[in-house]
């Protein structure tokens, strides 16, 4: 399960927890400007715009989880299991592979309006990458400093829904995710109002009442409602390091520890890594569930115009600074 968002101060930002019981080997990773793509529809493209975010590399491909592009574009990917359902090629569809969906909106789209008009004829494909790698059934959160989209394949098709909110979770579909927000409209950030009764007195007994309800629990469903409360309320300054600080304070909201969420053969889910990307500098900020030192990696450092992946294998070891 995962649990993705964007907040803006002075700078876009986009990130996204990553929950699962074990690591497939993910890396930040940075795509020049100049890498060869080869897309399952017979579409080759020799030039496009870069792009950095966190992905499984495999046969020198990057299987990204999220992204961001040059032009500040940002897509995740989240399980939509049980909802997500992909098809076989269809005539006169813009047929793109379920694992080409990130890099094939970020190579040639700089906003999210220019994705809608890709996305309104396209067909995506149940074609795995690897007979090793099952398809993952996902949706994605695709935003801009201007706007959110989120985007479902399902049976009867590819839908495009505005998200007003930001945030994604995993099931259920979207729709019913900010139909849920409505159960929640009376929490606030302030003190809470007596509407109990009139003529009853009622003290308040502690400091954040206003939000008595919040979801608390790990289910998907309720991270939404709680990362939905949280960053529409949250406040920051404009720095850098106070954006980042807050960005990760979000996400935090919905941290999954080991041992809290069992499966099946006594493994647990855990918060494998949370990012956050400045989308307007193309610096991806993350932490991992071991070590919460936030580490970064600059796409504008690397050489933009090359033709090879930039592969940064994560931080993983607590970084404690001892001040004696």
């Amino acid at each position: 399960m995962c649990t993705a968002a964007t907040y803006q101060t002075k700078d876009f930002y986009f990130g996204r927890t990553l929950d699962y019981e074990f690591s497939y080997g993910d890396e930040v990773t940075v795509t020049p400007r100049n890498y060869l793509f080869r897309f399952k529809n017979g579409q080759t493209v020799h030039s496009h715009y870069a792009m950095i975010g966190m992905a499984h590399v495999m046969n020198d491909y990057p299987l990204y989880y999220d992204a961001v592009n040059e032009k500040g574009l940002c897509i995740a990917g989240l399980n939509f299991v049980g909802n997500a359902c992909y098809h076989a090629p269809k005539e006169g569809a813009c047929n793109v592979a379920q694992f080409e969906l990130i890099p094939f909106l970020l190579s040639q789209c700089a906003t999210v309006l220019q994705a809608k008009e890709l996305l309104k004829n396209m067909n995506i494909l149940n074609t795995p990458f690897h007979e090793k790698l099952p398809v993952a059934q996902l949706h994605w959160l695709i935003a801009d400093r201007t706007q959110s989209v989120t985007v479902e394949s399902v049976q009867d098709g590819l839908k495009i829904y505005d998200n007003p909110v930001g945030v994604l979770t995993n099931n259920p579909p979207f729709p019913e995710q900010m139909r849920r927000l409505a159960d929640f409209q009376h929490l606030s950030p302030k003190p809470p109002v007596n509407r109990f009764a009139a003529g009853l007195s009622l003290p308040t007994y502690s400091r954040g009442m206003g939000a008595l309800g919040l979801p608390g629990d790990l289910s998907s469903a309720s991270r939404f409602v709680r990362v939905a409360f949280v960053k529409m309320n949250s406040l920051s300054g404009d720095s850098e390091s106070g954006s980042v600080s807050q960005f990760f304070h979000i996400l935090g909201s919905v941290d999954q520890q080991r041992g809290c969420c069992e499966l099946e053969d006594k493994k647990y889910e855990i918060t494998l890594y949370t990012s956050c990307c400045n989308a307007d500098k193309g610096i991806y900020y993350y932490t991992t569930y071991d070590n919460h030192q936030i580490s970064a990696v600059d796409m504008h450092r690397e050489n933009p115009d090359g033709s090879a992946l930039q592969r940064y294998p994560l931080l993983r070891e607590e970084s404690i600074r001892m001040q004696n």
